[in-house]
């Protein structure tokens, strides 16, 4: 288990704080529901390492994921892996009871259900950034850097593959994961990602990935003069 510590200002932050003062109450309501999302997160994650075919296929750019059948379209996740010659391919959720804690307390108190889900939001990002880690220490023993993570629907990579790339993982076998039929990740605190795995160990991001996340037109923190500072896209 990783030992995850939440940042109150990133929650802050999605519950769309602009520096204003925070009442002791809505205060004292963070600091509990950090400690109630930390005590019934039951948080699983699993990835694995393939090769990867750059090209394209009836004229569309694409990544094959060798000896699977997921295939990634999209000029976007085309960009993001034509240099890489394998992928790391994760999934993470922090478990039912977090969706079943959020969905009692929006029948009791609304503002308590935003507080909690901001703090589930940040949690599972900080459960990805472990899993991360782990990724890259695996690219690094291969001699690889890593890039960042790149999810289903952001830029043009199509939501509906989420279904595929479950199954290429266990995922429901091993952690629990599921996808409905509208591609809705059940629990819903989940997130999906593919991770290239580049030549130069010391690869640095080059462009705010702002340019194509498929948020842009209506995202809060551009609005607000600031970015969400993680360069890639969350999907609940």
């Amino acid at each position: 288990m990783f030992n995850i510590e939440l940042d109150k200002n990133e929650i802050l932050r999605y519950l769309g704080h602009r520096g204003q003062e925070i009442d002791t109450n809505t205060e004292t309501m963070i600091d509990n529901c950090i400690e109630e999302i930390k005590k019934i997160s039951r948080y699983r994650y699993v990835y694995k390492i393939f090769d990867i075919k750059v090209g394209y296929h009836d004229a569309v750019s694409c990544i094959d994921v060798v000896g699977t059948s997921l295939r990634l379209e999209g000029n976007d996740i085309y960009e993001h892996l034509r240099e890489c010659r394998k992928c790391a391919v994760m999934a993470v959720t922090l478990g039912i009871e977090v969706d079943n804690s959020i969905r009692i307390a929006q029948g009791n108190d609304m503002l308590k259900a935003v507080v909690m889900d901001s703090c589930a939001t940040e949690f599972i990002e900080k459960v990805c950034d472990e899993v991360e880690k782990k990724i890259k220490a695996e690219a690094e023993v291969l001699g690889k850097g890593t890039n960042l993570r790149f999810s289903p629907g952001y830029g043009d990579l199509p939501i509906d593959i989420q279904k595929n790339l479950l199954d290429v993982l266990d995922a429901n076998r091993k952690i629990g994961l599921t996808v409905t039929n509208s591609s809705l990740m059940i629990p819903g605190k989940s997130v999906t990602a593919i991770i290239g795995f580049t030549e130069n160990i010391s690869f640095k991001k080059k462009k705010s990935k702002c340019d194509i996340c498929s948020m842009r037109e209506n995202c809060m923190f551009r609005k607000g003069g600031t970015t969400c500072e993680r360069g890639r896209v969350y999907k609940a």
